[in-house]
């Protein structure tokens, strides 16, 4: 099986291509705080051309979720919702930080991921491996740098940009306990969204393209300002 994988959750861009008998074939990531329009379909393009494949050759995509950038989700998931759509291929849908996490199978110790989400919060979830298997111990939620690390008393792994910006504080509440990732490993990959996304589409699980929408966690500032009606004109332009 050969997955296109797309992630746009964050500050950074990231387009795979994975197949089940190979591992990752081509990866292309940048990040470098421009809107995710202006690169991901030449994304899309070169890391094709780099296998010599191409759509029709595709037997699914996958897609990072979120919960991430509000503007960033809706640029990957339109875009990956319309060649799901145009090729008839199934999509699956992963998880933002689950992909972020699950670059750490070696870890010994609690998992903490955390995404800038602006207003000087942070979208974070929390995991350990067991067994060489990722297993999920605090759903996502977004909440302030303080209170996201408050109640953490033993060593636990930093990841995320939001684990960077962010990092002199947690070391001041937790201390020693705080690990933080190396730099470089901070961003999610798209090679990683394809090994999770295949597993799904492997499975027969997949999601309805037509129906599929970003997980934002809380509300845009359109909806914050205007209410109901932003959600009504939301719903009339599906990401």
């Amino acid at each position: 099986m050969k997955i296109l994988a797309v992630d746009t959750a964050a500050d950074s861009c990231s387009v795979a291509v994975a197949d089940s008998g190979y591992g990752i074939l081509a990866e292309m990531t940048v990040d470098i705080r421009q809107t995710h329009s202006k690169h991901l379909m030449q994304m899309v393009v070169t890391v094709l051309g780099m296998t010599g494949l191409r759509i029709s050759d595709i037997d699914g995509f996958a897609v990072t979720r979120g919960p991430g950038s509000f503007t960033g989700l809706r640029i990957g998931i339109s875009t990956v919702k319309g060649l799901a759509a145009g090729s008839g291929k199934p999509l699956a849908g992963v998880s933002s930080p689950d992909a972020l996490a699950f670059q750490f199978p070696f870890a010994d110790c609690l998992i903490c991921t955390m995404t800038d989400a602006r207003k000087k919060e942070v979208y974070c979830s929390r995991y350990r491996f067991e067994n060489g298997r990722l297993k999920k111990e605090k759903e996502d939620q977004v909440l302030s740098p303080d209170k996201a690390v408050a109640d953490i008393s033993e060593p636990c792994l930093f990841a995320g940009n939001g684990a960077l910006i962010y990092q002199k504080q947690i070391a001041e509440i937790i201390g020693r306990n705080a690990r933080f990732a190396p730099l470089c490993m901070n961003i999610v990959r798209a090679g990683i969204v394809a090994q999770l996304g295949m597993q799904r589409l492997e499975k027969g699980d997949s999601d309805d393209v037509a129906l599929f929408r970003p997980c934002y966690l809380r509300k845009s500032d359109a909806e914050l300002n205007f209410g109901p009606k932003a959600v009504i004109i939301d719903n009339r332009f599906p990401a």
